[in-house]
């Protein structure tokens, strides 16, 4: 796995062919479990895809699923969303950064390329929606970490196609 600027990770997209382009995952990264969203093949829309679990004996079963996701829907990389904090570097950040060490140990997804995004609030965000449905909290975890994974890749598509659109126009 190979680290690169979020603007990078698109302009390499957007220049490979039209109707080979690749889609890109979104991951939301917890201490248990991580949200998966995937963007459409236009890398426009971003929807939710999964949740799955985060232990170091599954890592590489998960290295296994990411290997079999990027072959079936034709993913060149990842955005995964990171806790930038100006003032202080937390705890969150530090564990978003092991798992990404980790997944890179595995080996598994040489080539791919991953960034990171500002995951602002996008738990706390998709919490303040459900709260009200009164959900059982095992539901309501698994869907918080989904549609986190969707702010996060959704926030990133957003921008990045403001940014080509600007430089095209």
């Amino acid at each position: 796995m190979r680290y690169v600027k979020p603007l990078s990770l698109f302009q390499d997209l957007v220049r490979g062919n039209a109707l080979e382009r690749g889609r890109l995952l979104g991951l939301d990264v917890g201490d248990k479990y991580v949200g998966v969203a995937v963007s459409d093949i236009h890398n426009k829309i971003a929807s939710p895809l999964s949740v799955l679990l985060r232990k170091k004996s599954t890592l590489d079963m998960m290295a296994d699923d990411f290997q079999s996701l990027i072959s079936e829907l034709s993913l060149e990389g990842f955005i995964v969303g990171y806790p930038f904090d100006r003032q202080r570097r937390s705890p969150d950040a530090v564990q978003v950064n092991l798992f990404i060490d980790d997944l890179s140990a595995t080996r598994k997804l040489e080539g791919l390329k991953y960034t990171y995004w500002d995951e602002g609030f996008t738990s706390k965000n998709v919490e303040l929606l459900l709260r009200p449905l009164n959900l059982h909290p095992v539901t309501s975890k698994t869907i918080i970490d989904k549609f986190a994974a969707v702010g996060i890749l959704q926030g990133y598509l957003d921008y990045v196609n403001r940014k080509q659109k600007s430089v095209t126009a």
